[in-house]
């Protein structure tokens, strides 16, 4: 298992979090991913003043991912501005497994610089996926 992200992943991430629009909550949150490719594709939190109509960094570097032409998750780093480190949110972690192995490794950093890292599985054990939605031949 891979113990620290891809070189560039962390820059990106961290680059993109300074992009984030986040007036309401001042929760500035970056992601990367590597995807399959061997392209990094990046994502920030886009918040809405009706709350619900946001959109989490990880969904937005999801997005670009399928929007280059990519659909395999290999890692993610996720990073945000304050104390502390966070966490995909069950619905980022639902998105993630949709294109991600359970075993692909998710780093996260706060402003102390330090890294953390958990699996896909370990965060969303026992998860729904598209294996669940195959007919029977």
């Amino acid at each position: 298992m891979t113990k620290t992200p891809h070189e560039a992943l962390l820059r990106v991430a961290q680059a993109v979090r300074d992009n984030a629009y986040a007036p309401y909550s001042k929760f500035q949150v970056g992601a990367a991913i590597l995807a399959a490719d061997g392209n990094i594709y990046a994502g920030c939190n886009v918040e809405n003043a009706a709350y619900p109509e946001g959109q989490c960094a990880e969904a937005s570097a999801i997005s670009a991912m399928v929007a280059g032409g990519s659909l395999e998750i290999k890692q993610i780093c996720i990073v945000k501005k304050g104390s502390g480190k966070v966490a995909p949110c069950g619905g980022c972690r639902q998105k993630l497994n949709e294109f991600a192995a359970s075993d692909i490794p998710i780093f996260v950093q706060g402003a102390d610089g330090g890294l953390q890292s958990y699996t896909l599985g370990e965060l969303l054990p026992l998860a729904f996926g598209k294996t669940h939605l195959e007919m029977d031949k």
